[in-house]
C-alpha cells in the first residue's frame, strides 16, 4: 500500500513548523455601549489573551470608541468599535469567533482573512496615521 503525502507527513518529513504557517487575519468587533471603559477594556483583553495563548501574533490594535451604528442591534444605536490586526494559524479563527458568540458584550463580529494585497494597504494605512499624529504632536 502506497503511504499518501499529506500535510501531516510532509511536515514530519521535512521538518516543517507550523509557526511559520500563519495567515494574516483583521478582525473588527463591536461591544455593547452599556459598558464603562474599564470593562470595555477587560473585554478586549480577553480576547488579545485568547489570540496570544493559542498561537497568534497581535500585530497592531486600534480602538475606534463609541459609533453610531448603521442600524439597531439588540435595541442598541452606537457600540464600541475595536480592531485587531493579527497572524494565526487558520484553526484559531473558529476558537475566536466561537469566544465572541459566548460573550454577551459583543454585538457584532466579522474577522477576513487578508491577502498580501491588504496587508500593504493597512500597512501604507498605518504608517501615514502616524505621520499625521507625529504632524500634530509638532
Amino acid at each position: 500500500m502506497k503511504k499518501v503525502n499529506t500535510f501531516a507527513n510532509l511536515k514530519k518529513q521535512y521538518n516543517i513548523k507550523t509557526r511559520s504557517m500563519l495567515n494574516h487575519y483583521e478582525t473588527v468587533f463591536i461591544v455593547t455601549p452599556v459598558l464603562s471603559e474599564t470593562q470595555m477594556k477587560e473585554a478586549v483583553d480577553k480576547f488579545r489573551k485568547v489570540l496570544v495563548d493559542k498561537g497568534g501574533e497581535i500585530v497592531h490594535e486600534e480602538n475606534w470608541g463609541l459609533r453610531k451604528l448603521a442600524y439597531a442591534i439588540k435595541k442598541k444605536s452606537t457600540g464600541f468599535f475595536y480592531l485587531m490586526d493579527f497572524k494565526a494559524p487558520g484553526n484559531l479563527i473558529q476558537l475566536l469567533e466561537t469566544e465572541y458568540k459566548r460573550d454577551e458584550r459583543v454585538i457584532r463580529f466579522q474577522t477576513v482573512k487578508m491577502d498580501k494585497y491588504a496587508v500593504e494597504f493597512s500597512e501604507k494605512r498605518r504608517s501615514k496615521q502616524e505621520n499625521a499624529e507625529k504632524v500634530k504632536e509638532d
